[in-house]
């Protein structure tokens, strides 16, 4: 297998800083006190990937999943996963109507823009594997027909970390096709502070729903710009290092696929898109490696960050030289 990594020639359309801008403050508002957090949760959107969220109860992540929908325009569902859930309750199925004398296809959660998978990890394997399919190729297969899903499809899952692995631990090729992992944390005590006492001035049965930010067509655009940015050849080497030395590392067991290695390569271009520059430099790839790295490594230990930034401080980090210079 040959791997390709971007290098574009001409330059990447102008950055619209004014729609990013609002997109950020529009979730901060959701999630207050997260900033890095929502910072990365731009980054898989922009990256046009999936996101798994790791942490308790009653953190936000609802409250994130919805304010991203919001903002985008586009429609939310939420799934509870459990283990008698059937992969008809995610993508939908056909329904013979007595009336008409034909089968009318009734569409799941699946055909949604933000879709909320909570405790993925409790779903049977046969339904996991059909989320994959939808993660994966952005459709779903019902009684032999493809049916199409929407391009800016986006799934926000979840894993309880204080319970046990689950009924059905999600297997690696499935954990492959998140871009990224995240915890958001308890919020600092003045934002919890003002979290109550914004509680107290807003009735929710009269809040008034907020305007999208963008349209998916907006999304969209901004989507290819991020898949435009430039990424010199000594970036490109950096990334293939950094995913050699984690196939090398003794105490990894699985490393970072070609896959996993171009979705790290598609975060830093998002990373660099929000930092307002039209090409990557290491530190776009430094950011963003945690978060890509963490969902995709078979280790022998829990929590794999020290060993990401154990590679990180070993792998040689090339000059920054923006493209077209000496």
């Amino acid at each position: 297998m040959t791997l390709r990594l971007q290098h574009n020639h001409e330059a990447p359309p102008a950055i619209p800083q004014e729609t990013i801008h609002r997109l950020r403050d529009r979730l901060n508002s959701a999630l207050r006190g997260k900033a890095e957090v929502v910072e990365s949760v731009l980054i898989c959107l922009l990256a046009h990937g999936h996101l798994l969220l790791e942490d308790r109860p009653g953190l936000g992540k609802t409250t994130l999943a919805k304010a991203l929908a919001s903002a985008v325009g586009g429609r939310f569902a939420r799934i509870q996963c459990t283990p008698d859930l059937l992969p008809s309750d995610i993508t939908g199925f056909n329904l013979f109507n007595q009336k008409t004398q034909e089968f009318e296809f009734h569409p799941g959660p699946v055909f949604s823009d933000v879709l909320l998978a909570d405790e993925i990890n409790r779903a049977t394997p046969r339904t996991q594997s059909a989320l994959l399919e939808a993660m994966a190729e952005r459709q779903v297969t019902i009684d032999g027909a493809r049916q199409g899903l929407s391009h800016e499809f986006f799934v926000i899952a979840t894993q309880n970390p204080t319970e046990q692995h689950g009924t059905y631990p999600l297997p690696e090729a499935q954990l492959d096709r998140f871009a990224m992992k995240l915890s958001i944390g308890y919020p600092a005590r003045d934002d919890e502070l003002d979290m109550l006492a914004d509680a107290l001035a807003v009735d929710d049965c009269q809040a008034i729903p907020q305007e999208p930010v963008l349209t998916p067509l907006e999304l969209q655009r901004l989507q290819h710009i991020v898949a435009r940015q430039s990424v010199t050849a000594g970036v490109r080497e950096y990334l293939v290092r950094l995913a050699e030395a984690t196939r090398t590392h003794p105490r990894i067991s699985l490393g970072v696929s070609p896959r996993g290695l171009l979705i790290l390569q598609r975060a830093a271009q998002a990373r660099a898109l929000l930092q307002r520059r039209q090409f990557v430099i290491p530190d776009d790839v430094q950011e963003v490696a945690r978060p890509v790295l963490a969902v995709r490594l078979a280790c022998d230990v829990e929590q794999p960050s020290r060993l990401i930034d154990e590679i990180l401080a070993n792998t040689p980090v090339p000059p920054c030289t923006p493209p077209g210079t000496a």
